[in-house]
């Protein structure tokens, strides 16, 4: 095959691989929520602002702090992102004087449309990041008051808005940190097609062990949740 197809090929099929891979696990998040490490982290999420709530005034501390670590977090990965971002696009607009020798490390498409796509797919991802995080924070701010008022003691309806929004905030932080992953081949796209099909692969299998849970980890966590935890808290803490 041609040096200058290789990218044709390649990095769309590197591509579906790891969107096959998310479709998967979207699914079964929906489906079989507590086989996913994101499905079983919300129904402990739902949980944990239950037991807390029922008295704001007692475990107001624990909870504050609790999400004052996720914004800590939140605000980290942001500000990686946005930093991230400002350099590759210095960089991308910057000429270099060394583009011939950095060229002969490439094997594969090296024209400047090219070129300009492969930044400006990593330079998208970190905005996705970036924006991702900030949302997180936003609802992670929101919990805080929530969480705390003495008027929400017993009262599901406002316990149960509660913990969607924090199980919000921490959907859009999983998909901020999903967003750094996929910029890993994304980056290696740069050095060429092939590097960067060979990480869409081991990215899937690793990320599918970083994912789904085991049985020993699905027992732990049913005898800590309390029955009374639904199998479509998922679906309803999206909704």
């Amino acid at each position: 095959m041609e040096e200058q197809r290789l990218d044709y090929v390649l990095v769309p099929l590197g591509l579906l691989i790891l969107g096959a891979y998310h479709a998967w696990l979207l699914v079964t998040i929906f489906r079989s929520p507590r086989r996913t490490v994101i499905g079983l982290n919300a129904e402990s999420r739902h949980q944990w602002v239950h037991s807390l709530m029922t008295d704001p005034l007692k475990n107001g501390v624990l909870t504050v702090q609790t999400i004052r670590n996720n914004i800590m977090a939140s605000t980290l990965l942001a500000t990686t992102a946005i930093t991230l971002s400002s350099l590759i696009s210095v960089f991308a607009s910057s000429s270099s004087s060394s583009t011939a020798t950095a060229a002969n490390l490439v094997y594969g498409n090296q024209t400047a449309m090219i070129t300009s796509i492969k930044y400006f797919a990593i330079l998208v991802c970190f905005l996705v990041a970036f924006l991702c995080n900030v949302q997180s924070i936003r609802y992670y701010a929101h919990v805080s008051f929530l969480a705390t008022l003495p008027t929400s003691q017993g009262k599901k309806d406002s316990i149960e808005y509660a913990a969607r929004n924090l199980n919000r905030g921490s959907f859009f932080w999983s998909l901020g940190l999903r967003a750094f992953y996929v910029s890993f081949p994304l980056f290696l796209w740069v050095f060429g097609p092939i590097p960067m099909f060979v990480c869409c692969i081991m990215m899937s299998f690793v990320l599918y062990f970083l994912d789904t849970t085991t049985s020993f980890t699905r027992e732990l966590h049913s005898h800590s949740l309390k029955e009374e935890i639904k199998p479509n808290d998922l679906e309803s803490s999206v909704s």
